[in-house]
């Protein structure tokens, strides 16, 4: 869980992202696992936008793994009405950002990889901070003992 200080400075980040680049269209930062973290996102669903990056951002690894070309970094897709850029956001997070189709692609590139770092860096230092969950202790099981015989039971045992 992101501690409510982080997560307002992410989305800070996002605002600030978005009035640096008036073409941009909704900012969304979400976990690797498809989980938002934050947004700003008007009129997209950011669940489901979170899930579906997850999704395209597993197959982007698995192309970037398969070609040798190295960790993942960015994706971009452009549709017939605007771009979907997803950039790394350091270990575990990435940032997902919706433009118009007039948008300047260098522009949205710039904005979004320095965007990127700085939540990056936000929510790492966040997750290092965040106290380890402790191991749950087994349960201790009780061996059956024998049970004890006494010095007049011994005596019998080997009387006999």
């Amino acid at each position: 869980m992101v501690a409510e200080e982080d997560l307002r400075a992410v989305v800070d980040e996002l605002r600030r992202l978005r009035t640096r680049v008036p073409q941009l269209t909704g900012a969304l930062a979400a976990g690797v696992d498809g989980l938002v973290v934050a947004h700003d996102t008007p009129g997209v669903d950011p669940d489901g936008l979170a899930a579906l990056t997850a999704a395209a951002l597993g197959v982007a690894v698995r192309v970037a793994d398969a070609t040798g070309h190295g960790g993942f970094r960015e994706l971009l897709v452009r549709g017939e009405r605007g771009y979907v850029a997803t950039y790394a956001a350091g270990r575990t997070a990435v940032l997902t950002l919706l433009a118009q189709d007039r948008v300047n692609v260098g522009r949205l590139h710039l904005e979004g990889r320095r965007a990127g770092a700085r939540i990056g860096e936000l929510l790492d230092a966040a997750e290092a901070l965040r106290p380890l969950p402790r191991p749950a202790t087994p349960a201790r099981t009780r061996t059956p003992r024998a049970p004890r015989t006494t010095a007049a039971e011994a005596r019998t045992a080997t009387d006999s």
